[in-house]
């Protein structure tokens, strides 16, 4: 007789170092085949899917209730893997990785033309991250760039426990990674480098001062 307790999405408990290995494994799958997954990461749990995969990326939109007029974030597992998604790195942007990658430090940078992804409206850019979290890093480092929104429906607190986007997105998402609480849900700083200028969008974990001690110079706000 099945067991009807059993969830109807697998939820794979990554303390667990063998559950770890086979959800892991089945992400990468589900990742590659255009899927939804949810990861943890050092902010708020994250709903992921292939960044160059329109169709999922517009899942990961319909999921969350969201329109492409807020373009999803683009998370990658190394500093090195920046350099085929961008125009151009400038120094400032170099400096800004060593510093703070991996980290809370998202960087908005003119994307190379000559990828094919639609993340939303972006106007020629991209929004990079590479998060401090080894579940997230792995996954990364297996699948590619990923483009990762919080792990919520629009309009609703982050999620940060693999149970809380569960409650939210349901069987929307192939499977959930559980890594444990996130903590304090303290949102990334997102760094504006499209212009002659950097300029701080929004301050999170790290603070416009030490972004202005790595680029030497004072950084606007907004």
């Amino acid at each position: 007789m099945p067991d009807v307790t059993a969830p109807a999405v697998p939820v794979y408990d990554c303390s667990d170092p063998d559950a770890r290995v086979e959800g892991l494994a089945a992400a990468a799958r589900a990742v590659r085949a255009g899927q939804l997954v949810v990861l943890p990461t050092d902010t708020v749990y994250g709903l992921g899917c292939d960044a160059f995969s329109s169709t999922a990326v517009r899942s990961l939109l319909a999921a969350k209730h969201r329109g492409p007029d807020m373009p999803v974030p683009v998370l990658v597992g190394s500093w090195s893997t920046i350099d085929g998604l961008v125009l151009g790195v400038p120094a400032t942007a170099r400096a800004l990785i060593e510093a703070f990658w991996p980290g809370g430090l998202s960087l908005v940078l003119p994307h190379a033309p000559s990828l094919s992804w639609d993340l939303g409206s972006t106007k020629g850019t991209v929004m990079l991250r590479m998060p401090l979290h080894p579940v997230a890093l792995e996954l990364l480092r297996e699948v590619g760039p990923m483009a990762v929104s919080s792990a919520n429906i629009s309009g609703r607190p982050p999620a940060s426990t693999a149970a809380e986007a569960l409650d939210q997105l349901a069987s929307s998402v192939a499977l959930y990674l559980d890594g444990g609480p996130s903590g304090d849900p303290v949102a990334s700083t997102i760094v504006d480098l499209t212009g002659k200028q950097p300029r701080i969008l929004r301050e999170g974990a790290v603070t416009r001062a030490q972004v202005a001690e790595v680029v030497g110079q004072d950084v606007p706000l907004g």
